[in-house]
């Protein structure tokens, strides 16, 4: 993925009007203007573009099973991932309270800066640069989506289900660390295979979404 930064790019656009994007990585702790207004904006563009990548991808799905795949790709949790991979985080420009209390790191003040960035694309560009945008960080998870008939599941239940269907032994999880304060803390699990032999490590705010992120790392190499 391209790096965002502070000058008049990130990850992938130009903007023709640099203030849109500092305005977009502006939490609303440093004053005026921030980002609320344009991560309201760039949350509907965010599922308008990928529920049209899901009707065009699927054309047998129904609605229940693009709801539930939107829900995933859209979830604070997905997008705060992104925003790491482009290093949103460096270039944000917080409140002194929010930058002591470690708010560059947060899932949601990350997340959505990443919202406000979409919005701040479509308003200087237009539709189809906006999608050109959320289309060159999205593509990759587009690609790695699960066959229609497993959409709906977990990745700790499709490595089980992968493992059970060749009958090898269950993945083992562990707790590596826990970071952080109590209101924003941060867990790494390692998940182990004995056949095939492999690990990964995946890290989230609950043990929960960080097992699942381990897993999922597993079915990549499986696939």
């Amino acid at each position: 993925m391209n790096r965002g930064n502070a000058g008049d790019a990130f990850g992938g656009h130009r903007f023709a009007d640099p203030d849109l994007l500092r305005q977009a990585l502006t939490h609303r702790s440093a004053g005026s203007p921030h980002n609320e207004r344009l991560e309201f904006l760039g949350d509907s563009l965010l599922n308008l573009i990928v529920a049209e990548q899901l009707y065009l991808r699927w054309p047998r799905a129904d609605e229940g099973a693009m709801t539930r795949v939107r829900a995933e790709l859209v979830r604070e949790s997905t997008l705060a991932r992104i925003a790491r991979e482009l290093e949103v985080g460096d270039v944000l420009t917080l409140g002194p309270g929010e930058l002591k209390s470690g708010g560059h790191r947060r899932d949601s003040i990350l997340a959505d800066a990443l919202e406000a960035v979409i919005a701040a694309c479509y308003l200087d560009s237009g539709f189809q640069a906006c999608r050109a945008l959320v289309m060159g960080w999205y593509e990759p998870l587009l690609d790695a989506l699960p066959p229609l008939h497993q959409v709906g599941k977990d990745a700790k239940t499709r490595l089980q289900e992968w493992l059970q269907a060749r009958q090898l032994p269950r993945p083992s999880y562990e707790l590596l660390a826990e970071t952080g304060d109590e209101h924003d803390k941060t867990f790494l699990v390692s998940c182990t295979l004995e056949q095939p032999a492999m690990a990964a490590e995946g890290s989230g705010s609950s043990r929960r979404a960080a097992e699942q992120r381990a897993a999922e790392s597993i079915l990549e190499q499986l696939a």
